[in-house]
């Protein structure tokens, strides 16, 4: 008998109707992290025009939640990439002031993609906050079963929380050049084909990183709805690409962001040792030109 296959942490993908049934839950708090990219395909030193979602959020949003603003508030600011993540001991406490605490079950949506969701979910287990969920589907699949929405912004009271640093989720370019024709690594990318096969120059010197494997992530989840796909489809994609789970999984993708969607489905599956390039080709591509690259 086939043993049934079920997530890593269950908890970590909440469907729309538990969020209804819970929706005015005084120890659940809700965020909307949508961010949109508008890609510069003819410009490498600027790939892609970053847009906070603070504007839709404004016009309308699921009730009871408030806005967090990855590229304006939860990056880097002094770094010349768009998502770099600030300095650990900076990030606590600007989530503390959004209003993240242990008291609280913390739910993220996104309008455009999860992978703005998993973005957020990894840089709040990067602080110790781990009572943290993925709303699957995300706004488009609240809009689609009518649930409420508000017109009202909120924004929650700052909160706290014991700072538990993990250090190693988030590595540089010094973890990848390591990782490249190593045999206990596995380079992954995340971005489209086009891109990982130098198809597509959108980071400046087309192609991949080394040795690196392409999973696009939009292939992780359903084109229809959204949400992700079943575990058992997920499995077999990683299965057919022989991504083992006794080796140390490198994503990257442009920016860290699509990377951060694979690593949150690989956790999910049961993998334990996985890490997020943060700048990604945003870095490896178009600005260090001693990095190697490869292509078809």
């Amino acid at each position: 008998m086939t043993k049934k296959l079920t997530w890593n942490n269950p908890n970590a993908i909440i469907s729309c109707g538990w969020l209804h049934d819970n929706l005015n839950n005084p120890n659940i708090r809700i965020y909307d992290c949508t961010t949109y990219l508008h890609y510069r395909d003819n410009d490498p030193t600027l790939p892609y025009i970053v847009e906070s979602g603070r504007e839709k959020y404004e016009m309308t949003h699921i009730t009871n939640s408030s806005f967090m603003d990855l590229h304006l508030d939860l990056s880097d600011e002094a770094s010349p990439y768009r998502f770099t993540l600030p300095k650990l001991e900076i990030l606590a406490e600007k989530f503390k002031k959004l209003g993240v605490g242990s008291d609280f079950h913390i739910i993220l949506y996104s309008r455009n993609g999860t992978q703005w969701s998993a973005r957020l979910w990894w840089m709040l287990r990067s602080v110790g906050v781990d009572n943290v969920s993925i709303l699957d589907g995300g706004f488009k699949e609240w809009k689609k079963n009518n649930l409420p929405t508000s017109q009202t912004s909120l924004t929650y009271s700052p909160s706290n929380f014991e700072f538990t640093p993990r250090e190693n989720i988030f590595v540089n370019k010094d973890v990848v050049i390591n990782a490249i024709d190593n045999p206990d690594y596995i380079i992954l990318n995340s971005l489209t084909a086009d891109i990982h096969e130098g198809q597509n120059p959108r980071y400046g010197r087309p192609g991949r990183i080394p040795s690196s494997k392409n999973i696009p992530f939009h292939n992780l989840l359903d084109i229809n709805t959204g949400k992700f796909k079943p575990i058992e489809e997920l499995e077999k994609i990683f299965e057919t690409n022989k991504i083992s789970k006794n080796k140390n999984i490198v994503n990257y993708c442009g920016g860290g962001i699509a990377a951060s969607l694979e690593a949150f489905v690989l956790y999910q599956l049961g993998f334990k040792n996985i890490v997020i390039y943060d700048n990604s080709l945003h870095e490896w591509a178009a600005t260090d030109q001693t990095l190697p690259m490869e292509n078809d």
